[in-house]
Parts: structure tokens; C-alpha cells; sequence
């Protein structure tokens, strides 16, 4: 029973990412596009991966990952001054996070495939890391609360812990975090040291 929390946090994780896409919207939120497209390409690539080496419910949740990021770069282009100037940085972390991508993609194989999409993910994530720091308030931390909670519920979907069915869900929960203190973590420090 306790695997259809599943449903939960990917309503909590929509919640979020709608929440992102009205204030990318209106402006309020200038999305890294280079980011948000990889983030919407490799965890739909992890998740057929994941789905060809059996995971179901738990894949749920990564699918997700992919899915609310793709509309989030879609609503960038609603309002031209709601998107992140992009420099040779982020277009060196996207050209490393397509190469892992490619080399998936020769592999062939479900777990080598989760591997390079992580590691696609995660050279995405970082300009948008960056920005979060130096500019905090490009950035909303609902889509990464409500990602952290919908990842943490796969873990209670997993039938069988096979790498292919926790790496996804163990990495979007560290890398959410990641970035819930990147925007928020240099608020606290000015608080707590200034």
C-alpha cells in the first residue's frame, strides 16, 4: 500500500513545478533554459531505461523530474524577460551533459544508461546551482521541495533494490537539496553572520 505514496508526491512535486512555471510567467522567475531542457531530457531517458529493466511505480517520480522541468522550459518562452542570460559556462556544462547522454546511448545498456543520465542531470544542474547562490532570487525552492518529497516516496514504491530502481531517486533527492540550499543558503548565512 505503502507504494502508491508514489501519487502523493508527484501531485506535490506538479504543485511545485506550477507554482515555478506562474512566477516564471510573470517574470518573478528567470529559468536557466539550458538547465531546465536537460533536466527535462535525461530523467525521461532514465526512466525508459529504468522501465526497460523492470522498475514501474518507483520510475514514476523520476518521470516527473523530466516531465515538470519540460514544461517549466516551455514557459520560458511565454514571457521574454523570464529566462537566465546564458554564458560559455552554461553552455559547457549542456555540451558535457549531452555527451553523457551519447555515450548512453552507444552503451545501450539500463544501468550505463542511468549513470550518464545522472551525470547528464547533474552537469545541468550546476549553472543553474550557481545562479541560485550568486542570485537567489532568480529561483523559488516549491519545484525542489515538492521534487525532494516525490522522490523520497519512490523509495517506498522499489519491489525489488536493484540499482536501476534507487540511483535515480537517491541522486534527485541529494541534488534537490542541493539546490533548496543554494537559494536559500546564502539568505541564512547573511542572517546568521552579518
Amino acid at each position: 500500500m505503502l507504494q502508491y505514496l508514489v501519487f502523493l508526491g508527484v501531485t506535490a512535486q506538479l504543485i511545485g513545478t506550477v507554482a515555478y512555471i506562474r512566477g516564471t510567467i510573470k517574470g518573478d522567475i528567470r529559468p536557466n533554459r539550458v538547465t531546465w531542457l536537460l533536466w527535462a531530457i535525461a530523467p525521461i531517458v532514465g526512466t525508459a531505461a529504468a522501465f526497460s529493466d523492470g522498475v514501474r511505480l518507483a520510475a514514476i517520480p523520476v518521470f516527473m523530474a523530466g516531465f515538470g522541468p519540460l514544461l517549466v522550459f516551455l514557459s520560458s518562452f511565454v514571457n521574454p524577460k523570464s529566462y537566465w542570460k546564458l554564458e560559455t559556462f552554461d553552455y559547457l556544462c549542456g555540451a558535457f551533459s549531452i555527451i553523457a547522454l551519447v555515450l548512453w546511448y552507444i552503451t545501450k545498456q539500463p544501468l550505463v544508461a542511468i549513470g550518464f543520465c545522472i551525470l547528464s542531470d547533474g552537469f545541468a544542474a550546476i549553472p543553474t546551482l550557481v545562479k541560485s547562490w550568486n542570485h537567489p532570487d532568480t529561483e523559488r525552492v516549491t519545484p525542489f521541495f515538492g521534487g525532494l518529497f516525490s522522490n523520497i516516496t519512490s523509495f517506498f514504491a522499489i519491489k525489488t533494490w536493484t540499482p536501476t530502481s534507487y540511483a535515480f531517486p537517491v541522486y534527485f533527492v541529494a541534488i534537490n537539496i542541493c539546490l533548496i540550499m543554494a537559494i536559500i543558503g546564502k539568505r541564512l548565512v547573511k542572517r546568521v553572520f552579518i
